[in-house]
């Protein structure tokens, strides 16, 4: 499995395609294809058709708008800290107790 900068949860800019500009939360990841869902960008419009089962009423279909995965490499992760507050390149630092950390290139923050 590869080693990705970009984490679910992490605040992230897009850089291209239709959405670029909006910010938001990445809500999932998959590293073998190399693609994230980031809330609220890539919204396409799904048909969904009406299924009825036995004894339920209420079941509705109609036109759906749902996220959909964008590449990896079209998103950047934002630094959250008051003195970057942007883009940030992502360094790797090693702690005092051996753990590996995230860390922004500009301002030197944890991520």
């Amino acid at each position: 499995m590869k080693t990705l900068h970009i984490r679910k949860g992490d605040q992230v800019k897009m850089l291209s395609g239709k959405d670029r500009g909006k910010t938001g939360r990445v809500v999932r990841v998959w590293p073998k294809t190399g693609k994230v869902m980031v809330e609220g960008v890539n919204q396409v419009k799904r048909h969904e058709p009406l299924r009825q089962q036995r004894g339920r009423q209420g079941m509705t279909g109609g036109i759906v708008t749902k996220e959909m995965p964008v590449q990896i490499s079209t998103v950047a992760l934002v630094c959250e800290t008051d003195s970057c507050s942007g883009r940030a390149r992502v360094g790797w630092n090693i702690a005092e107790d051996g753990t590996k950390r995230r860390v922004c290139r500009k301002c030197g923050s944890d991520l």
